[in-house]
């Protein structure tokens, strides 16, 4: 059975077991039931490419992201989480995992999750932030150039398989800690591609099996202390590496460091990520340039800052600014090739983003969203353009 069937039939599933779940009384099955889902239908124009199509570049016109989650308290220590979701990647299966809680500080999981790492994962759904879009680290699709970028430093959500231990541990009433680490199957690629396959990362058509065999590690620290009654500051730092070759000799590392903070109402947030990312160079005639001693390897960077401001109790703004930079060496471009629509990196490449939005409450359960972007590019397009804009407009419903 193929991936989207696999994941249409888990939604199925999943769909059937809520309504068993509201049909059926709590204490006749002795378990309590949590269903929730969000869906949101996003536009996006980008008035500054020929004839507003931006399909070369990227996605435009309407997309959706769905998302339909089932939480089962077995016991009092063990609960069991499914979700699946549907975007520009198809159907997903995001969880699939188990919690056993024995402890604040002791909880093991294991199953299909997305791994601690950063602040944004947390909120990735877009039921829970503001914008249509994500930050530029962890873009899954929506940025432009996204082909020539091959996406953010982390896409999220990036579930995997395997084991988790996390923990929260309290110091008193104004600080309190919490912390992850695990083991999972890791991301792919092929041994010459220069860069990571995350369509084969996530493609269900190969059985989400580890391609070398050998799980990936990480792990995440954060602290929080309380400033106020209604203000705190929470400072995190995530780190994940392995390899993603089938041969089990390629290497990826990524680091991370978040700062958020929450004002009374205000939130604040900052955070940077970065990937170092082996290739293989055993064919020299593959890259543009020269290959230096210890050159086979680039860096990807990735950082946001964003403010979220409610101006009443049904309307948010957002401010963000974000982007991307990538050092090292790059794959050359066949003999006769034209320069792809959207650009290609050079060896000191970086893109910003700079980002006004706002929410708008419709009524409980029901927000719209509207932002424009502005984006500068360090290396031009085909048509040697080096700016360009974007405006969102979306809807989102949640229950």
């Amino acid at each position: 059975m193929k991936a989207p069937r696999l994941a249409a039939a888990a939604a199925s599933v999943l769909l059937a077991s809520a309504v068993l779940a509201v049909a059926a009384p709590d204490d006749a099955l002795g378990l309590d039931y949590n269903f929730a889902g969000s869906t949101q239908i996003d536009y996006h124009l980008v008035p500054t490419v020929k004839d507003a199509d931006a399909r070369p570049i990227g996605f435009d016109g309407f997309t959706i992201e769905a998302a339909l989650k089932l939480t089962v308290d077995v016991s009092d220590r063990l609960s069991a989480n499914v979700k699946v979701c549907y975007g520009c990647h198809g159907f997903e299966t995001d969880m699939a995992y188990f919690d056993l809680r024995l402890a604040d500080e002791l909880d093991f999981r294991f199953g299909r999750f997305s791994p601690s790492f950063g602040s944004f994962n947390l909120r990735h759904d877009p039921a829970n932030h503001r914008l249509s879009d994500k930050p530029l680290p962890y873009d899954m699709g929506r940025m432009l150039r996204l082909r020539a970028w091959n996406l953010g430093v982390l896409p999220s959500p990036f579930p995997d398989n395997g084991p988790e231990v996390n923990g929260h541990h309290a110091f008193g009433e104004g600080l309190w800690a919490d912390y992850a680490a695990y083991l999972v199957s890791g991301f792919k690629g092929d041994t010459a591609s220069p860069d990571l396959d995350f369509v084969q990362s996530r493609d269900g058509n190969a059985y989400y099996v580890d391609n070398n065999g050998r799980p990936s590690y990480g792990g995440r620290l954060s602290a929080t202390a309380r400033l106020g009654t209604m203000s705190d500051v929470t400072l995190g730092a995530s780190v994940m590496r392995g390899t993603f070759d089938p041969n089990n000799q390629l290497t990826y590392l990524i680091v991370g460091g978040d700062l958020v903070f929450r004002i009374v109402s205000t939130n604040v947030r900052l955070e940077y990520l970065v990937r170092r990312q082996e290739f293989d160079t055993s064919d020299p005639s593959r890259f543009q340039y020269a290959i230096a001693p210890n050159g086979d390897f680039f860096v990807k960077h990735g950082a946001y800052a964003e403010i979220e401001q409610p101006v009443s109790s049904v309307v948010d703004l957002v401010a963000r600014a974000d982007g991307l930079a990538r050092f090292g060496n790059i794959v050359v471009l066949p003999a006769g090739a034209a320069i792809p629509a959207d650009g290609a990196l050079g060896p000191r490449s970086w893109v910003l983003r700079y980002t006004l939005g706002t929410a708008f409450s419709v009524e409980r359960g029901l927000r719209l969203k509207a932002s424009t972007e502005l984006w500068q590019f360090s290396d031009p397009d085909a048509s040697g353009q080096n700016l360009a804009a974007g405006v969102h407009v979306a809807a989102v419903g949640t229950f």
